[in-house]
């Protein structure tokens, strides 16, 4: 009925996580989803300063 792999993994998903527990492969993986998750939010960063720079410019004339 529901396919499990679309659903977002609760736990292993949450930061920061326990690192301890992780093996050298795990660390590494982890530090590539942190780096993904960076450039995400800096591309968001990117979109609203552009909002941010039209809007002035929209409001200045």
């Amino acid at each position: 009925m529901f396919d499990d792999e679309d659903r977002p993994k609760a736990s292993d998903q949450s930061f920061p996580r326990q690192l301890d527990a992780l093996s050298i492969d795990g660390l590494k993986e982890y530090i590539a989803e942190l780096e993904a998750e960076i450039a995400r939010v800096q591309e968001e960063v990117s979109k609203k300063e552009q909002l941010n720079v039209a809007a002035d410019k929209f409001f200045k004339q």
